[in-house]
């Protein structure tokens, strides 16, 4: 196999929310460029959503409603951005070959409310030897009682399930990437394990992409006003000029 130069780090990822455009991709497989996907955001490269560096997909529409949702803006099935298969298929194949991603996290609104994408893109995550991980406000008992066959494909195809509803009243402090204490891991391949990198601290991370504030991951205790006195995508206020001495008042110094 031939060895790809990458980064070390996500330090400056790619950043796409649902008002960025993105060039149209086109595959020969007529089924791929049918199926489409709501898509709220997508962190092409992350640290802060699963072990290693991931690329990160959060679906547009949820059933469920959480208090204290990390994401309401993401609730509603209208909304977020219409992405066909193929599109979403060549940009995880290029950032994988242009930044070393181990994996891809699905996350929402709700991956199990859009099983049909979602299996497209685990399946498609695979066949490039990337792991997965789903996010899941629902436990896992309750998925696999549910008859639709593309909720059991998802399961299998997953590598870890978070799953539980977010409970705002139960943070979690001692496991990376999860919101809260009821949520449960589940290591569905041996791909992975617990081991010392779920202790670590969570990550949060901001990037300033022209005059655009974006935010994803998990804040420490202590960031959480920064956090909700943000928007998940804030535009920066206009650069004022600079006023010269003679415009001052009497008492600038």
């Amino acid at each position: 196999m031939q060895k790809r130069d990458t980064p070390e780090s996500c330090a400056f990822p790619l950043w796409y929310n649902a008002t960025t455009s993105e060039p149209k991709f086109t595959m020969s497989n007529p089924v791929a460029n049918a199926l489409t996907m709501q898509i709220a955001q997508v962190v092409p490269c992350t640290e802060a959503e699963g072990p290693g560096k991931r690329f990160a997909i959060w679906f547009q529409g949820c059933p469920l409603r959480c208090p204290g949702c990390c994401n309401p803006e993401f609730l509603p099935f209208k909304g977020g951005q219409t992405k066909t298969a193929a599109e979403m298929v060549e940009w995880l194949t290029r950032t994988r070959d242009e930044s070393g991603i181990e994996g891809i996290t699905l996350l929402g609104g709700e991956p199990f409310a859009h099983a049909l994408p979602a299996v497209a893109l685990a399946r498609t995550a695979k066949q490039l030897g990337l792991s997965v991980m789903v996010f899941s406000g629902y436990v896992l008992e309750d998925l696999r009682a549910k008859a639709e066959p593309e909720i059991a494909e998802l399961i299998d195809l997953t590598d870890i399930l978070v799953d539980g509803p977010y409970d705002r009243d139960k943070p979690d402090t001692e496991r990376r990437w999860i919101g809260s204490t009821n949520q449960r891991i589940h290591f569905l391949t041996n791909r992975y394990q617990f081991d010392e990198q779920w202790r670590k601290k969570n990550t949060l991370e901001i990037r300033v992409i022209g005059r655009e504030i974006s935010v994803n991951g998990f804040p420490a205790k202590d960031a959480v006003g920064l956090w909700k006195g943000w928007t998940r995508k804030k535009p920066l206020p206009l650069a004022t000029p600079t006023s010269s001495p003679d415009s001052r008042g009497a008492d600038s110094k």
